[in-house]
């Protein structure tokens, strides 16, 4: 089982826009340029990057969804007490 994971995310404060998000990602649009341009996370200026963490570090929904989620492919929304994140695990460990 994984014990550390590095994802990316954008947080938005409305499902619908987290989805209108999700569907550009589909089509291709670059996630650093939309974590960049909509995310209301200090990390955008990292391209949504949140770097390493270890299960447990995140709020319990975040957690869940990073550590069963398929890698490199962006899911969501995921609703959070901080808003709807579209979340994008790079590698777990």
């Amino acid at each position: 089982m994984a014990k550390t994971a590095s994802a990316l995310h954008i947080l938005v404060d409305n499902e619908a826009l987290a989805n209108e998000l999700l569907t550009k990602l589909k089509r291709g649009v670059s996630f650093d340029t939309l974590a960049r341009k909509y995310s209301s996370c200090p990390s955008k200026r990292n391209g949504g990057s949140l770097g390493e963490f270890r299960k447990g570090d995140m709020v319990p929904a975040f957690d869940k969804v990073v550590f069963s989620c398929e890698v490199l492919k962006p899911t969501g929304p995921v609703k959070t007490q901080f808003g709807y994140h579209i979340i994008k695990v790079l590698y777990r460990n």
